[in-house]
């Protein structure tokens, strides 16, 4: 893989020739500048907030607060959110600053919504694409799943701005994302791999970005996009704002941070060590490798009873080959199970999600493949057929379930096999 980007060289930047850019939007909202020291402290205690930094902007309180132009508040509020989440009260006003900025938060925090009300701000503000030019924001994402779920997101709200995008990932043809970025799109959302394919052979260019997201970095560097990230970023102007988000910070992506980005603040929400999401009930049970497939199906019994309930659960399996069992034998078994994983094509990757997300196929089983970047609502239980490799697997399997403030339970079947495992949290 690190062959990859061999082509790309890295620029030399003429600060001075380089055209001005606009990123620091944020104006306080006089009741946010009114709070005193231990008014903002307890909110942020209030909702485990931890900063890091200098001048670090007090966290908002409401969507008003953020100060947001009414074209994207309108359709904040079209979406029925009661107010902020944690990341959102002090990420906003962060990134709207123009700051550099590290988000560390658990799965389901409301992260995307972080980094791309700020970035369709931004594009408003700049100078219109020329023929040939490349986006102004960059996205950057470990899976095409997860590309997917933003390019969704930015899809939502910049369509009142007009803001074109396209989501530049492997595993498809080349074509239709070429005809984009020809065409002009304002917002790149890529998995490394693809996008340092297109800049290699001219598809497209980073000239104009001036604002960086790195989603799910932690992830990225497990998968070994370490070189390919670096590759890009290389392409980028240093002056740009970058703003970088991760479950965990192990010393791998604190490098990163430090090599690429400038005074930049830090939110943690929650515990700084890697912990799950506190509204997930966690439930172990000790079986052996025969009992398995009679214990699941007691379990779906109680999840599926009734399905006025709307109950969802996504099964985690360690191969693709038992993801494919399992499913067939639910199947015949009369349940609406599908499976994905990482041999399946993607427009059957996308079908087997849109059954999931809308309860057509409440049952899905996946490898983890599908336990990152997965943002299907309502998924009230995840089952972990075979055990996770390591804590990092377990807590994002088990986070696809518990979002967005509401509570869920993951179950794990653990065996004799699975003591070498046994360091989670």
């Amino acid at each position: 893989m690190s062959a990859l980007g061999a082509g790309l060289q890295k620029q030399s930047w003429d600060m001075s020739a380089l055209p001005k850019f606009e990123k620091s939007f944020y104006q306080e909202h006089p009741s946010v500048a009114n709070r005193s020291a231990a008014e903002v402290d307890k909110f942020r205690a209030d909702h485990s907030i931890a900063i890091f930094g200098s001048n670090v902007p007090k966290p908002v309180e409401t969507f008003d607060e953020a100060g947001f132009p009414r074209y994207v508040m309108d359709e904040v509020k079209a979406q029925g959110f009661p107010a902020p989440t944690a990341i959102q009260s002090q990420g906003w006003p962060m990134a709207l600053s123009g700051r550099d900025v590290v988000g560390i938060a658990e799965t389901g925090s409301g992260k995307t919504l972080t980094y791309c009300l700020p970035a369709i701000v931004h594009i408003n503000a700049q100078p219109l694409l020329a023929p040939g030019d490349g986006p102004i924001v960059l996205i950057l994402a470990p899976t095409r799943e997860l590309a997917v779920q933003i390019q969704q997101e930015i899809s939502k709200f910049g369509k009142s701005s007009r803001i074109r995008n396209t989501c530049v990932y492997g595993g498809v043809p080349k074509g239709p994302q070429i005809r984009d970025l020809s065409r002009g799109v304002e917002v790149c959302i890529a998995t490394p791999g693809r996008l340092i394919d297109m800049l290699e052979s001219g598809k497209t260019n980073l000239r104009r970005v001036t604002y960086l997201v790195l989603d799910e970095a932690d992830r990225m560097l497990d998968m070994g996009f370490e070189p390919q990230i670096r590759k890009i970023i290389g392409q980028i102007r240093p002056d740009r704002q970058t703003l970088m988000w991760s479950a965990t910070w192990p010393k791998e992506v604190r490098n990163l941070a430090s090599d690429f980005l400038t005074d930049f603040i830090q939110v943690n929400i929650g515990s700084m060590d890697l912990a799950a999401n506190h509204r997930i009930t966690q439930i172990v049970e000790v079986v052996s490798e025969s009992e398995k497939r009679d214990r699941m199906i007691k379990h779906l019994e109680k999840v599926m009873e009734g399905r006025e309930n709307q109950n969802k659960i996504l099964i985690f399996t360690g191969t693709k080959r038992v993801a494919d069992d399992i499913t067939r034998f639910l199947r015949q078994d009369g349940w609406p199970a599908l499976s994905i994983h990482g041999d399946k094509q993607q427009n059957e990757r996308d079908w087997v999600l849109d059954q999931f997300k809308t309860g057509k196929s409440p049952i899905m089983v996946a490898t983890d493949v599908a336990s990152r970047g997965i943002d299907v609502r309502n998924i009230t239980h995840v089952l972990n057929y075979d055990y996770p490799n390591n804590s990092e697997d377990y807590i994002h399997r088990i986070g696809r379930t518990g979002r967005a403030g509401a509570k869920g339970t993951a179950i794990t079947f653990f065996t004799t096999d699975s003591k070498c495992h046994l360091n989670l949290p």
